[in-house]
């Protein structure tokens, strides 16, 4: 009787869908049947208002021409209500169609109440506290008009180098795939025309983390082979989610880039994985088509909207050609009409043929964004993020009744506490760990001092248009560590807050050195010297070379760049109110020599697995430095410890579409609750093309009191053993399979299996 429930549900689920979508398509094909060329033209195009903005005014005037004569579809960049509103009733008042505009911004991890980055969203190893945040994040920027978001950033990327790894979910595809669907579900939610829901931007579609050298827009070259085993999935999980809109990369893939490729935007995106929703360009995409060396204006344009991308995003291209190139017949107007219609349905997805001013709503701006609720949950979100990579003699948790010196260029610096594209944080909001410690009753036994400017590095400074000093204006290095010195020789420990600045990482931020800076390790040697416990508290978007300071000190705890709460979570986590545990999403090199460097690499002809740094002649090996990580996928300490027993099979061999039972205890050994993510990888021995020597497939974030043991469950079915072959089917094939259970992808439990179709 249940499943006849469910199934009765479902179907009455289905039906009202297509009611509604029939009902959508006749709204929509009866609007378009009064629409001229240039209308719809005008709806695939995106800008940011030009020129400025007098007081009163909510666009240029040459932004708002546009929006009266019907050629422009949506806007982005544009903040506060007032204004947003101001620019709807230009459309819906002024312009011959009264058609809605959508209102983009770029909410990456979070919109006045700022999230850490999404980075260190994935070492939650929780994707309902990824989807949390970008549902809160979603309800804010919607309570002040935003209705669309350019997130999240699905691209895989081995490389550190690559600023944008911050903007991502790091390098394994089934990690990605969960993060990345989980916020399209807390963005969207189950209704679009909800007034607190938002449009997800799935971005950069596609292979945007594979550059060349890790140089940001880059060319990337890459095998079919590749793309769909490695690169593709995450993209394809939030297709699978729901994503209501799709970001072109600016990279090449095989020669044609991807704003103008037919085979990945029609091919791939729309006929093998079913998308409905629109394509937009990243910023002046169709333009930069001239400079990949594909044609003037009007030919790109043209083969950028055959090639299936329906809006231009600031470069104007498509307004400025599209009218001629159908007269030329390098387009039919079927091409725009078919653009068009995307945008229209999604416009009407969101609610804004029924109620253009549903975003709009001025009580929501006291009651939704910025909330105590709001910043309790940045705080909670932050303090799951953090990685403990070290943690000798037990130097932390630190007792608030210790004698304390906290030292470094971040303790205090409220500009770099959100991280890289916190578009509308507000910085002075911002709760640094100085800020967090002197709301402590305990205050009274911890001394301050800066110790070092962020970088003394001026070049590094000067070829950015960011001054990563802004927080804190730049002091001689020699005052600084002269003031840090007496702090610390009256301390019992020291503390050290160290590492990047929010924009040393993020778009337009790669760097060919990935090592912990300089002048902060002169510091962190300074304090070594006076023979007491040092912690290191590291701020940093990549995965650093940390090999020159990771020995020094005793402790080091990777905070990532945690959000406006940041202060508030270090100190939580500091002194043990929580016990760290989050596992890296990406491998820390020991030298940049290694990069790329990723857990689940081939084996090739000539394997040499991690084996304590030996040299072995004629195998896959360096000269000069070892094969093994300083850190792998997956690493994270607690301050208790996790004994893991055997791997416990329901059955050795398997037959077709059974199901196979994997178990493991794992022990609390320690002396503090805390909570483990226990993973799941499986290597295929013997398969028809070169496979992984390991896969993630599956992970569990468990809580165990200390000395609890608790029993975890894996159920494996042949759908998690499928690769894209030679052909590019997605199926498995039979033979061994190797289970592996365990705390990262370097620690494991292991059993073979046969598996027989």
């Amino acid at each position: 009787m249940k499943k006849i429930k469910i199934l009765l549900f479902s179907l009455t689920a289905v039906l009202i869908a297509a009611q509604s979508n029939s009902k959508r398509d006749l709204f929509i094909k009866n609007l378009m049947s009064q629409m001229t060329l240039e209308e719809k033209i005008g709806q695939l195009n995106l800008i940011s208002p030009p020129g400025d903005v007098k007081t009163g005014a909510a666009v240029s005037a040459d932004a708002e021409q546009y929006i009266k004569e019907g050629k422009l579809g949506a806007v982005l960049n544009m903040t506060t209500l007032s204004r947003i509103k101001k620019t709807q009733e230009i459309a819906v008042n002024e312009s011959r169609l009264k058609i809605p505009l959508i209102f983009g911004l770029d909410v990456i991890h979070g919109y006045k109440t700022g999230f850490p980055i999404p980075l260190a969203l994935s070492a939650s190893w929780r994707p309902e506290l990824v989807q949390k945040a970008a549902y809160i994040a979603a309800k804010e920027a919607s309570a002040d008009g935003i209705n669309w978001t350019y997130s999240p950033m699905a691209d895989i990327s081995r490389d550190p180098r690559w600023g944008r790894v911050a903007e991502g979910a790091g390098e394994d595809p089934f990690l990605a795939s969960r993060i990345t669907e989980a916020f399209v579900k807390g963005y969207q939610g189950d209704d679009l025309s909800k007034n607190y829901t938002i449009m997800a931007c799935l971005k950069h579609f596609a292979l945007y983390g594979a550059a060349e050298a890790g140089r940001d827009y880059n060319s990337v070259d890459m095998s079919p082979n590749r793309m769909y085993n490695e690169y593709f999935p995450p993209y394809k999980a939030a297709i699978d989610a729901g994503a209501a809109t799709v970001m072109t990369s600016f990279n090449d893939i095989n020669g044609v880039p991807a704003t103008a490729n037919k085979w990945l935007l029609t091919d791939v995106l729309r006929k093998e994985w079913g998308f409905k929703g629109f394509v937009v360009t990243d910023f002046t995409a169709i333009k930069e088509l001239k400079a990949h060396g594909l044609g003037d204006e009007q030919k790109v344009a043209a083969r950028a909207l055959k090639a299936g991308t329906d809006m231009d995003m600031v470069g104007e291209d498509y307004l400025k050609t599209l009218k001629k190139s159908v007269r030329e017949n390098l387009v039919s107007e079927e091409d725009i009409d078919r653009a068009c219609q995307r945008v229209l349905e999604m416009k009407y997805n969101l609610g804004l043929f029924d109620d253009p001013y549903r975003y709009l709503n001025e009580k929501r701006l006291k009651t939704d964004i910025l909330t105590p609720e709001n910043r309790k949950a940045a705080r909670e979100i932050a303090a799951q993020t953090f990685v403990l990579m070290k943690n000798k003699n037990q130097a932390l948790p630190l007792k608030k009744t210790e004698k304390i010196a906290f030292i470094g260029p971040l303790l205090d610096d409220k500009v770099n506490m959100p991280g890289t594209w916190s578009v509308v944080v507000d910085s002075k909001e911002s709760v640094t760990l100085k800020n967090a410690l002197e709301e402590l009753s305990e205050k009274k036994n911890f001394s301050y001092a800066r110790g070092c400017n962020i970088t003394e590095d001026r070049n590094l400074e000067k070829n950015s248009f960011i001054e990563f000093t802004k927080g804190q204006p730049r002091i001689s290095a020699e005052i600084l560590l002269k003031e840090a010195l007496e702090k610390a020789k009256m301390a019992d420990k020291i503390v050290l807050v160290l590492g990047e600045a929010s924009e040393m990482t993020g778009e337009s931020s790669s760097k060919t050195d990935i090592r912990f800076p300089e002048n902060q390790l002169l510091l962190l040697r300074e304090m070594k010297k006076l023979n007491k416990p040092i912690v290191v508290i590291l701020f940093t978007g990549r995965p650093l070379d940390l090999s020159q300071m990771i020995d020094i000190p005793d402790s080091v705890i990777n905070v990532w760049f945690p959000g406006i709460e940041a202060g508030h979570a270090i100190a939580d986590v500091l002194f043990g109110s929580v016990n760290p545990s989050g596992k890296l999403p990406m491998t820390f090199p020991r030298s940049a020599g290694q990069i790329p460097i990723y857990y689940n690499h081939k084996n090739t002809g000539r394997p040499l697995e991690f084996n304590d740094g030996r040299f072995e002649k004629y195998k896959s090996n360096y000269l000069d430095e070892n094969n093994d990580p300083l850190f792998p996928f997956g690493f994270g300490l607690s301050y208790t410890s996790f004994a893991y027993g055997d791997i416990q099979l329901s059955k050795n061999q398997l037959k077709g579409n059974e199901i196979l039972k994997v178990s493991i205890n794992v022990t609390n050994t320690g002396s503090y609750d805390g909570e483990e993510v226990v993973q799941l990888y499986i290597r295929d021995k013997v398969a028809s093309i070169t496979r992984p020597v390991k896969e993630l497939k599956g992970f569990e974030k468990v809580f165990l009191k200390k000395g609890e043991t608790k029993n975890v469950v894996f159920n494996i079915t042949p759908e998690l053993l499928k690769f894209y072959n030679e052909e590019l089917i997605f199926d498995w094939e039979e033979g061994e399979f190797e289970i592996m259970i365990g705390t990262d992808s370097q620690h494991l439990k292991s059993k073979t299996i046969m598996w027989r179709k």
